[in-house]
């Protein structure tokens, strides 16, 4: 569809191009704030009843409707037929690649099923872009990557992403069965990231103004990768202690590069759609973010269940029943409470998890390589004295063939960078 996203372009455009670092930073950190809550409130509440989590929903979804009906947010719309044939690509396409790298840790990477469904939905995908070029109404403008800094700042995005949600996912689990912490003490553990994250998103969006986006994102994909590769060196000691400033470190990387890569990216479709970028970037990170779970899942279950052998084996039990007992604890299925947990788990599943750290470390590292080479040093300018009434005509103009000559023009005269 080619209509702005509600409420989104109207929240970039409000505020002056040289102030929306500092705008958005201050919304990532209040928005990195209420995600830090959310571990350590479903703690609570799962120790009450696990229906909880679905129960608090309700009042949420009350205060955010009395909040939009509050600030009266108005939205310019572009009618446009629905795309049922783009939209059926791209949903197969995600589905297809991201369930065959979850299933790879279950079936094996040896069964031909995981190769086949990875390829199929990479295949879908690029059909899926062809099609988009095609259609008069497309379900996502591929064109706008033509804009070469849009290009790449969703690919650091992207990688980053890879890290970035599994993070608390993986961090939670490590808190729960190698460290032996409640659920709700493992909300404690992540807030030690969101307080590196909320600091440094401030300072990030203050740079991303003064000096461009190039500096705080190289900075922040350096700082992460050092500190998950630190992290990672301290998690097998099982003590928090020793870990909590690679945490934050950790953290502040993150920090340092979602605000600004997300608000420059967004910038940089000023005068095409703000909302439709916005959709777009956040599509990328969304897809990349389930890749993530799914391909740093595979490896935690893989490496769990190889020191799990060695472990039981070590203890006496045949190859066989050694294997056997490993992959049932590997897949989750011990039904044991934290605090039953043997040391020798705790400590394999710290090994596994180091494992993950590592590969988010060479995931960031690899995010820090595309920042360097690929975005550009200095502040975006505006668009000149008419870039105002251009940038309220992009809002509500669709990113169709009437575009793509100058879409392309402007790509590659450099006023996109």
């Amino acid at each position: 569809m080619s209509w702005p996203i509600p409420g989104t372009s109207r929240r970039v455009q409000t505020f002056p191009l040289r102030e929306r670092g500092k705008a958005l930073a201050m919304f990532f950190g209040i928005a990195g704030g209420l995600t830090a809550i959310g571990p350590l409130l479903g703690g609570y509440l799962t120790q009450w009843t696990w229906r909880a989590i679905f129960w608090v929903n309700i009042p949420v979804a009350v205060i955010a409707l009395v909040l939009i009906a509050i600030s009266k947010p108005t939205t310019t719309h572009q009618p446009a037929r629905m795309d049922y044939r783009g939209l059926a690509l791209v949903v197969a396409g995600v589905g297809l690649s991201v369930f065959g790298f979850q299933q790879a840790a279950e079936w094996g990477w040896s069964n031909p099923a995981i190769g086949l469904c990875i390829a199929a939905g990479v295949l879908l995908l690029v059909v899926f872009a062809f099609v988009e070029l095609r259609t008069e109404s497309p379900l996502m403008q591929v064109r706008i990557f033509q804009v070469r800094a849009f290009l790449v700042e969703n690919m650091v995005l992207g990688i980053a992403m890879l890290a970035f949600v599994p993070v608390f996912f993986f961090a939670s689990e490590y808190a729960q069965i190698s460290l032996a912490k409640t659920a709700s003490e493992s909300g404690l553990f992540l807030l030690y990231f969101f307080l590196g994250f909320v600091v440094a998103a401030q300072i990030g969006g203050r740079m991303l103004d003064r000096a461009g986006a190039k500096a705080p994102v190289v900075l922040g994909c350096v700082l992460a990768a050092v500190g998950f590769d630190l992290w990672a060196g301290k998690v097998t000691t099982l003590s928090f202690s020793h870990q909590q400033w690679y945490v934050i470190m950790a953290g502040a990387g993150m920090g340092f590069l979602l605000g600004p890569a997300s608000t420059d990216a967004v910038n940089r479709a000023s005068r095409l759609s703000y909302g439709e970028a916005t959709g777009i970037t956040q599509t990328v990170r969304n897809y990349a973010a389930s890749l993530g779970l799914a391909i740093l899942g595979t490896l935690l279950v893989t490496e769990m269940r190889s020191h799990l052998t060695t472990s039981f084996e070590a203890q006496g039990m045949a190859p066989s029943a050694a294997a056997s007992e490993a992959a049932r604890l590997a897949q989750g299925r011990s039904g044991s409470s934290a605090g039953a947990i043997p040391h020798f788990v705790r400590l394999d599943f710290a090994y596994a998890t180091r494992s993950v750290l590592y590969g988010m470390a060479i995931v960031m590292a690899a995010a820090a390589v595309v920042a360097v080479v690929g975005l550009r040093r200095g502040a975006q300018e505006e668009l000149g004295g008419d870039a105002t009434v251009r940038e309220g005509e992009a809002e509500g103009t669709p990113v169709g063939r009437s575009d793509d000559r100058n879409l392309s023009d402007r790509a590659s005269d450099g006023r996109t960078d």
